[in-house]
């Protein structure tokens, strides 16, 4: 299990990170999981999720039944913060600019029939995002890896409300499904709307949910 964590990890303390993030820190939100067992339980997967505010990443960390191994903007990799994510193995991005170390350490994990996941919407401006969903592509494509859309609501205070009390914070796991392997720029691209298609679709129909049930995006 530790070559499916980046060197230098850590497998006793990303564990203990996983507990505190579905335990203390969850306590603050009612969290409800659905589809937790769409993960498959062995082999390569490359977990794609939306990102709503700093707090779907621990969230996420935590709940789903696998470590998985978060490609994270290198921002939050300052000081002590910094030396824990490397420590429970998660891997830091460059934004705005071409970085294939984090992708070759995230394949190497893959490879090693491990788990990566990336937040396509957590780098600002358009060009970032895409580059977080070619690199998603990528990882599945060339590694084999299933792909496993994951959509979060609920950690997004609303534009107007105040603090609010153990918010309910839905997290709704996908099917997982395959890419195909053909070589190319414009089947990558092709690849990568797939990826992109199937997680709006299903961030959509959560949203669907929680509106019916009252619940605020």
């Amino acid at each position: 299990m530790s070559g499916q964590l980046p060197p230098g990890a850590w497998p006793r303390l990303h564990d203990l990170g996983r507990w505190i993030g579905r335990g203390p820190f969850a306590w603050a939100f009612r969290v409800r999981v659905s589809g937790r067992s769409r993960v498959p339980a062995h082999g390569p997967v490359v977990v794609v999720a939306n990102h709503s505010s700093m707090v779907d990443g621990p969230i996420l960390f935590g709940v789903l039944p696998r470590r998985v191994v978060f490609l994270i903007k290198q921002e939050m990799f300052r000081g002590p913060a910094g030396w824990g994510l490397r420590r429970i193995g998660q891997l830091a991005v460059r934004r705005g600019a071409p970085d294939r170390a984090p992708l070759v350490a995230a394949q190497g994990v893959l490879r090693a029939g491990g788990v990566v996941g990336v937040f396509p919407e957590g780098t600002r401006g358009a060009g970032d995002v895409a580059q977080a969903q070619q690199g998603a592509a990528w990882l599945a494509r060339t590694t084999g890896a299933a792909v496993v859309p994951v959509a979060c609501r609920g950690t997004l205070r609303p534009p107007g409300s105040g603090r609010r009390f153990r918010p309910v914070v839905d997290v709704l796991v996908g099917e997982p499904f395959e890419l195909p392997a053909e070589k190319g720029r414009a089947a990558l691209e092709k690849a990568t709307e797939q990826v992109r298609d199937r997680l709006a679709t299903l961030v959509a129909e959560l949203d669907s949910k929680r509106s019916a049930s009252g619940e605020a995006r």
